[in-house]
């Protein structure tokens, strides 16, 4: 099930107000169970479960999530900085950690330095690496990697092959 950012708030109040089970909300919108018990316990208060207060809390969580302060001028400045120092992706990542207190992954770094470069940057010129990732997925594709060459089908083999008793 792929991920879906909730917006039947309403008709999950609705649904509980008039007491409906949790699964059977989620089978009338279409929802797992647990995540209308997630919702209702994140967001239910003394006087119960109010959608517009959810939908606030909701939004609170995503502007202050982690994902968001990584990208902080300061954090990429700090990452850019290393680079410029020679450090690979996984060690800036093992570094940032317990200093920052936001873990970054050595992917986001790579994913930094890749925009950088779309955008004119040179932090890929201080990878100890820098052009491997380009080589290789070039090479494979123009090597036809998987492909065997004048491959007939198995649609245009011939009827008698079908009439065959033993193997060869």
């Amino acid at each position: 099930m792929e991920y879906r950012q909730l917006t039947q708030r309403y008709q999950i109040h609705a649904r509980y107000d008039l007491g409906m089970s949790q699964r059977q909300i989620g089978r009338e919108l279409n929802l797992h169970s647990s995540t209308i018990s997630r919702e209702i316990r994140r967001n239910a208060t003394a006087d119960g479960y109010d959608p517009e207060q959810a939908q606030t809390l909701s939004d609170h969580r995503r502007r202050t999530a982690t994902k968001w302060t990584k990208r902080l001028p300061g954090m990429m400045a700090a990452v850019a900085g290393r680079l410029r120092e020679e450090w690979s992706p996984q060690q800036i990542s093992g570094f940032m950690a317990p200093l920052a207190g936001v873990s970054v992954s050595h992917q986001w770094i790579y994913s930094l330095i890749w925009d950088d470069k779309a955008r004119g940057g040179d932090l890929w010129e201080h990878l100890r690496q820098p052009k491997r990732r380009n080589k290789h997925r070039t090479h494979a594709k123009s090597a036809g990697v998987g492909k065997i060459p004048n491959r007939v089908g198995i649609e245009h083999r011939p009827d008698e092959i079908d009439d065959r008793r033993r193997c060869f």
